[in-house]
């Protein structure tokens, strides 16, 4: 009995990872398919039956995809943009998590309820509103409206992310630290932030994901070639040339490549910081 019982596990945990794995491949496949005809020429491509592995392997692709479709500027325009929101998303984010964690002040719980509240209304009902708003200020074809909102609180849910890890935080080292004459600025800066630094690199990461595939916000806001982002430009390379898929699959690696090597150095951080945050407060 307990042998039967045993090879019945075996089987349905044999049968379930079978099943994950088919699932993983299968999402993993266009990835797949995206790296190996970067690396072909195009006649090589479509090639019938279909050859995984290139021959001859050329990085040609990826120095025209640089060179010929000015990727290399919309890349410097991207990091320059990601940079901005990362630095005002963590620093504004965390000061008011640090306000709603460890702060009393009239109407706090309030206000927090007003700001989760916020992440039920769609982003399609602002859209119009915010864009009158900006393209009457003068923000239309500048960066101000991708960057500037990250430093006016840097988004609910960052702020509820941090909030949570902070909560978890005892209140001993900062009533420590008042006794020996710090200040609340210094208790942010010298205890708050050091101890929260997981939760931070997990913001730090969505954020990066976030605006580096972002693509609605720069086809609303920038019309300047020049001023183009990566999504903005993989979009306009089907257009101008539909007929070097290679090189576009190129170009689509290189703005994969960074997001890919983002993940995989903070995968950790993204599931303890997530995973402490989610326990406490």
């Amino acid at each position: 009995m307990m042998h039967d019982t045993r090879v019945r596990r075996f089987v349905g945990k044999f049968l379930i990872y079978l099943f994950l794995i088919i699932v993983c491949f299968l999402a993993f496949l266009p990835f797949l398919w995206m790296v190996r005809s970067s690396f072909m020429e195009l006649k090589q491509m479509y090639k019938v039956p279909t050859e995984w592995i290139p021959n001859p392997l050329t990085f040609e692709n990826f120095a025209s995809a640089i060179t010929e479709t000015g990727m290399f500027n919309y890349l410097l325009n991207t990091v320059f943009i990601v940079a901005m929101n990362i630095l005002g998303t963590v620093l504004t984010a965390s000061m008011a998590a640090y306000a709603f964690a460890r702060l009393n002040w009239k109407g706090r719980d309030v206000m927090f309820v007003l700001l989760l509240s916020s992440m039920m209304l769609p982003g399609a009902v602002t859209m119009v509103p915010v864009y009158v708003g900006w393209s009457r200020l003068g923000g239309i074809d500048t960066y101000w409206p991708l960057i500037l909102p990250a430093y006016l609180g840097g988004g609910a849910y960052n702020i509820f992310l941090l909030r949570q890890f902070m909560k978890g935080i005892p209140h001993e080292l900062d009533e420590a630290a008042t006794i020996d004459g710090a200040g609340k600025v210094r208790i942010f800066f010298n205890i708050i932030i050091p101890l929260t630094k997981a939760s931070i690199v997990v913001v730090a990461m969505f954020c990066f994901m976030g605006v580096w595939n972002d693509f609605m916000g720069p086809l609303l806001y920038i019309n300047s070639e020049s001023k183009y982002t990566v999504s903005i430009s993989l979009q306009s390379l089907q257009g101008s040339y539909s007929s070097r898929w290679n090189l576009i699959m190129a170009a689509s690696a290189i703005v994969v490549l960074p997001c890919v090597v983002v993940f995989l150095l903070g995968q950790k951080h993204i599931i303890g910081g997530i995973a402490i945050s989610g326990i406490k407060g």
